[in-house]
């Protein structure tokens, strides 16, 4: 293992911020139209992206240091799936994804066994020494042991960052960060993650598939006053339920505001919030959307049963007509993304969509060709690269 003091890898090619971006502009990079990128005449590129700013690449990253799944999910999706060398609770997730991977033809992933960096440390980033850290500085630094001189010397000794996390929620950023930072949509931040692996191909191809998922959905949900209402809850008892909100700025939302279901707490909530069974009868939501009812150790049919058999939710709207859905994960990238903005429409708008099967455990279930909201096929060759 390479310590703070070692000479910088060969990875300390790939750099970051102004000084290298000014001299690549000396050199004569030249704009390439429909990119967004820059190239050298070595075939050097950069690639702009908050908060890093412009961000240098002699070759497409290869292996990816990622923290959160919505990056994770980014890499996967761009063919990179086996170049990860980290990621939050690998096991966990790996179980998670593989839910929704299952029905992809021809597609595999396997984030067992890889390093868990939801408190990463400097010398374990100089171990893995990835190519790319897809994983915003700006979130890494909130952190107690990393400052902005350790997120300077990972990218100048190993390789840079390349992320954005704070969209997830427009959360306001550490105070070295926050002059100018931007918030992106999940899929605007996953085509300039395209752009600094060089897959512009896979993701048109996948951007093309939600394009057209989004029309499906938009042009058929009905007036606001026909909606149904509904919440996103998590919990394991009763006397302990969190509450998200549906409509949030934020890519967390990003497969449930389009959908523009009503909020059956009419803001009084703040997303996030610890509520108790009480005040869910209060609300009386149409629809429970159940977050991590994909879970591999999580049994749906006896969620379930506690809101049935619990003396107050027993009067939940929800509960009487079994509309308790299950739900994956926020911090979703976008395959993930597609799945969950197909399933949430057939969970609220049954008429219009087809209704969501009845679902206990095991992977997202088998939907009719006919009844799919988007293509299999088509989404399993971008990430195989058959295009």
């Amino acid at each position: 293992m390479t310590d703070g003091g070692a000479e910088p890898t060969r990875r300390a090619a790939l750099k970051y911020g102004g000084t290298l971006a000014a001299s690549l502009a000396a050199a004569g990079c030249s704009e390439i139209a429909g990119t967004g990128d820059s190239e050298t005449p070595d075939g050097a590129y950069t690639v702009s992206m908050s908060p890093m700013g412009e961000v240098s690449f002699d070759d497409p990253p290869e292996t990816v240091f990622t923290r959160l799944t919505h990056h994770a999910d980014m890499a996967f999706a761009l063919g990179r799936g086996d170049g990860l060398t980290a990621m939050h609770a690998p096991d966990y997730y790996d179980g998670l994804w593989n839910q929704f991977v299952e029905r992809l033809p021809g597609v595999s992933l396997d984030w067992t066994g890889l390093y868990s960096s939801w408190q990463p440390k400097k010398e374990k980033l100089y171990g893995l020494e990835s190519d790319i850290h897809l994983a915003d500085p700006a979130w890494v630094t909130k952190q107690d042991a990393w400052s902005r001189s350790d997120i300077d010397e990972i990218a100048d000794r190993v390789s840079p960052w390349f992320g954005n996390s704070l969209s997830d929620t427009h959360q306001e950023p550490a105070p070295d960060y926050a002059e100018g930072y931007e918030y992106y949509t999940l899929w605007e931040q996953f085509e300039l993650v395209a752009e600094a692996f060089r897959e512009r191909e896979r993701y048109e191809e996948l951007a093309a598939v939600h394009d057209d998922l989004l029309s499906t959905i938009e042009s058929d949900i009905p007036d606001e006053s026909d909606r149904p209402s509904a919440v996103m809850i998590a919990s394991h008892q009763m006397d302990e339920i969190y509450a998200y909100a549906l409509s949030n700025p934020g890519f967390l939302t990003s497969h449930t505001r389009p959908l523009g279901a009503r909020d059956a707490f009419e803001g009084s909530v703040e997303s996030g919030s610890v509520i108790d069974s009480e005040a869910l009868v209060d609300a009386d939501p149409d629809v429970i959307l159940f977050l991590g009812g994909f879970e591999p150790e999580t049994d749906l049919t006896e969620r379930r049963e506690l809101f049935r058999e619990d003396p107050v939710a027993s009067e939940i709207t929800a509960v009487q007509e079994e509309r308790i859905y299950p739900q994956g994960a926020r911090y979703q990238g976008p395959i993930l993304n597609l799945f969950q903005l197909e399933m949430t429409a057939k969970q609220l708008y049954p008429d219009l969509f087809g209704e969501w099967p009845h679902y206990e455990s095991g992977p997202y279930p088998e939907i009719p060709e006919d009844e799919q909201l988007f293509d299999r096929q088509r989404v399993a060759d971008a990430i195989n690269g058959n295009l």
